[in-house]
């Protein structure tokens, strides 16, 4: 398939800007020209070069060059996950594994891990090593101290325009596992398989909730569960029987978390028919009538919804979202991205 002319216009500048030490615009360049992608192959591309900008970026902003080579190692892995075959890419990825290792960025085990972008004798035997501890670590302690975990904490990094001024800033969501086990794992696992990555907030009603989440058509008419857990759209049928974009998990919503201010709860179209779409409530929201309270009956025209986390950080960005224009179907007339969705160190 031919690159659209637009995307490959994109892609020359963006590789211009970096190589002229301006990767900050470059950056700025690539999320525009994100949509333009028609295929696995063309997003591989534009990831990588984002990459490469995070790389040089790191280079430049020596202070924060720890926090700029870890998104450039996350986009370069993302772009791997599109296209697994493209050595140019694996090639950028080991360089800069070598050159974080050189910094103690990463792994920093007192010996050379990497040499010239390739691992190293040792570096295989200590990344194999570490691969079992982990494995033997994670059973252990899963089989000892199950449910002794801490929440696992979720980073949006959004952008948005507030009188035609671009706003970027970072949202932070604790997920309550305890509270919502199948919510939460089906969430985190869409953040790690990148799924939540260059969505867009799709709809905004002022004083109840922004609204996003849909990793299929990104116009809030798609969106399914992560794993299977029984249900296809709201009916409980055998696996075979359910395509995949009819996955759904059912309600957890009788587990006492309330719509409060910066909530993050499950939207849907009816009881056990939640998907990946999501919506988190502002400070002025009023969402309490989606609670489920004892003797509620939660069919039609009434409606319950799971709450499975909380904004811990960044509620200003989801206030000032909430207040954004939206034209007579609810949607923001400029839009309201969600460039990144990745699990906090």
């Amino acid at each position: 398939m031919p690159v659209p002319e637009e995307l490959q216009k994109a892609w020359d500048e963006a590789i211009e800007l970096t190589e002229n030490e301006e990767p900050e615009e470059a950056l700025d360049v690539l999320r525009s020209a994100w949509s333009l992608a028609e295929n696995k192959a063309q997003e591989s591309r534009t990831l990588r070069y984002a990459a490469d900008a995070n790389t040089e970026l790191g280079l430049i902003d020596e202070p924060n060059q720890k926090r700029h080579w870890q998104k450039a190692h996350r986009d370069y892995s993302k772009a791997l996950a599109f296209d697994p075959k493209n050595k140019g890419t694996r090639r950028r990825l080991n360089k800069l594994a070598s050159m974080m290792d050189e910094k103690a960025i990463s792994l920093g085990l007192g010996f050379q891990m990497f040499d010239e972008g390739n691992p190293t004798p040792l570096g295989l035997l200590a990344m194999l090593a570490s691969l079992v501890l982990v494995l033997v670590s994670v059973k252990v302690v899963a089989d000892f101290l199950a449910g002794d975990e801490s929440n696992p904490i979720v980073v949006f990094e959004v952008t948005y325009s507030v009188d035609g001024q671009e706003v970027k800033g970072e949202i932070e969501i604790e997920l309550y596992q305890s509270n919502a086990p199948l919510h939460v794992e089906s969430f985190v696992s869409h953040v790690e398989d990148f799924r939540y990555d260059f969505t867009v907030f799709h709809r905004i009603i002022g004083d109840f909730m922004v609204q996003g989440g849909d990793i299929e058509n990104k116009q809030g008419r798609g969106g399914y569960s992560a794993h299977y857990y029984g249900w296809c759209d709201g009916q409980e049928v055998p696996l075979d029987q359910c395509s995949l974009e009819d996955w759904s998990i059912p309600y957890e919503h009788e587990n006492g978390l309330k719509h409060t201010a910066g909530a993050i709860a499950a939207a849907h179209g009816g009881l056990n028919t939640d998907g990946s779409q999501f919506y988190i409530v502002p400070d002025d929201g009023q969402a309490s009538h989606l609670d489920w309270e004892e003797g509620k009956d939660c069919s039609p025209p009434q409606s319950c919804h799971t709450v499975f986390g909380y904004v811990i950080s960044g509620m200003e960005h989801v206030n000032a979202m909430s207040e954004l224009p939206t034209d007579a179907n609810n949607a923001p007339v400029e839009p309201v991205r969600l460039l990144m969705a990745h699990l906090k160190a």
